[in-house]
């Protein structure tokens, strides 16, 4: 090949390719003095190869040093022989050899050749590498290539992707080229990594990191800083709470990332082929934070368990299915976005027991548990109801002794009526009049 075609064959690559005109004439070099070393079998001489960038003139050499008395002659030759050419050596000096490139053979050529197509290949293969490993975090468009042994490969144009089952939607289909439904997806890139076969990336649609990148994509007011994604929590293919916070008072962060009637949120969920997505309002107050993330369910109470990471929600009895959710899906997200364990009861539950109605009397000013508040409410509790019985007992004798003063009054009249007569009915009349009297009077006072 002439040497003017060969450097216009470099400008191709270097567009096609995007190498480095300069990278690829060194890797023509060091292969031309590998196929030199190799034919010669004397990987001891110094042997130098330049091409020039702009005619293509290549020039090869091998050089030596001279010296008093040579030791090795594939790197050294005597003064007194070079100076028979140019008596103006000095010893120390470098003499350079011309090689004739008729000398380097087929076999040369080959060997040049080959040398020259792995270069190529590991010079792409590490600018693939560098763009990618550059990326990670990021989101990638792609179609799928190829499905084997449940693992999805990705064709992402110079290289190929690798999306493990636990890294995809559970129910996605994920067509390839042959099917008339492939088209172009969006997937995170969660790695990247080198190997013999080149760069591997590795990719995801189950990770929450691609929810959050879809939503910057789509709202202008994440990119230049207004509204800020501050945590995400997901269930892949079911669903996603999504929390946001804005450095504007006067922005909606929630109705920002909504869009015009849902046309933000719904361009995420039709990527994410129909995952339902909460969006929530995220503030200082861990308080308002927790009942925001256990939306569409409302909450009545919420008790912070101080130095637990943990907290007690109480709902109304008929939204409890609510909070918890399907499988305590609901609870379980909401949770993940809090970063802390969250416990639901209803209103019964917490406030019917005696226990838990104590909590109430045990908050301090920030709204959080005092154990030593709580155990005096409790110790008080069991007091009162040590003391109840002793009520009923006075009420029971007062009860009682109500009806004797009109006893004592009917039987002072007894004596007036002759004895002889009814013994029966004397003691008849005051056992009736009195016992009916007190009877009803307190019946009545009570009603």
């Amino acid at each position: 090949m002439d040497m003017k075609e060969f450097v216009a064959a470099l400008d191709d690559l270097e567009r096609e390719k995007n190498i480095p005109k300069a990278q690829l004439i060194d890797s023509v070099e060091k292969a031309l003095v590998a196929a030199y070393k190799g034919r010669n079998r004397n990987s001891e001489e110094n042997v130098i190869v330049n091409i020039d960038p702009e005619s293509g003139q290549l020039d090869m050499w091998v050089r030596k040093y001279v010296v008093e008395e040579v030791e090795d002659p594939s790197t050294e030759v005597a003064l007194e022989e070079v100076r028979q050419f140019d008596p103006d050596y000095q010893v120390g000096e470098a003499v350079d050899y011309p090689v004739p490139l008729d000398t380097l053979g087929r076999i040369a050529a080959q060997t040049t050749k080959q040398v020259v197509v792995q270069t190529l290949r590991d010079i792409e293969r590490g600018m693939v590498f560098d763009e990618f490993s550059g990326r990670q975090g990021e989101i990638v468009n792609g179609t799928i290539q190829r499905v084997s042994n449940d693992t999805v490969f990705v064709n992402l144009g110079r290289t190929e992707g690798i999306m493990s089952p636990g890294e995809q939607i559970r129910g996605e289909r994920y067509e390839t080229p042959k099917d008339e439904k492939a088209k172009r997806m969006k997937f995170f890139i969660t790695d990247v990594r080198k190997s013999q076969k080149g760069p591997q990336v590795f990719l995801s649609r189950s990770h929450p990191g691609l929810v959050k990148r879809l939503f910057e994509l789509e709202v202008p007011e994440i990119n230049d800083g207004t509204v800020v994604i501050e945590n995400v929590a997901r269930e892949a293919g079911s669903r996603t709470k999504m929390a946001v916070s804005t450095t504007d008072e006067t922005v909606d962060p929630v109705g920002a990332c909504v869009g015009n009637r849902g046309a933000r949120v719904n361009a995420v969920v039709e990527e994410l082929t129909g995952e339902k997505i909460d969006i929530v309002p995220w503030t200082d107050d861990l308080e308002e934070n927790i009942s925001a993330a256990l939306n569409p369910a409302k909450t009545e109470k919420i008790v912070i368990l101080e130095g637990e990471k943990a907290a007690t929600a109480v709902v109304p009895d008929y939204q409890l299915s609510l909070a918890i959710g399907k499988e305590g899906q609901n609870v379980r997200l909401a949770a993940k976005l809090c970063g802390m364990k969250i416990d639901i009861k209803s209103h019964s539950q917490y406030f019917g027991s005696e226990v838990e109605s104590t909590l109430a009397g045990a908050l301090d000013e920030e709204g959080y548990l005092d154990v030593d508040a709580f155990l005096a409410e409790e110790d008080a509790l069991e007091g009162k109801g040590a003391d109840a019985p002793a009520p009923e007992e006075v009420a029971s004798d007062e009860d009682t002794a109500a009806p004797e003063p009109p006893a004592s009054d009917e039987g002072a009249e007894a004596p007036e009526e002759p004895a002889d007569e009814s013994a029966e009915e004397p003691a008849e009349e005051p056992a009736e009049e009195p016992a009916e009297e007190p009877a009803e009077s307190p019946a009545e006072e009570e009603a």
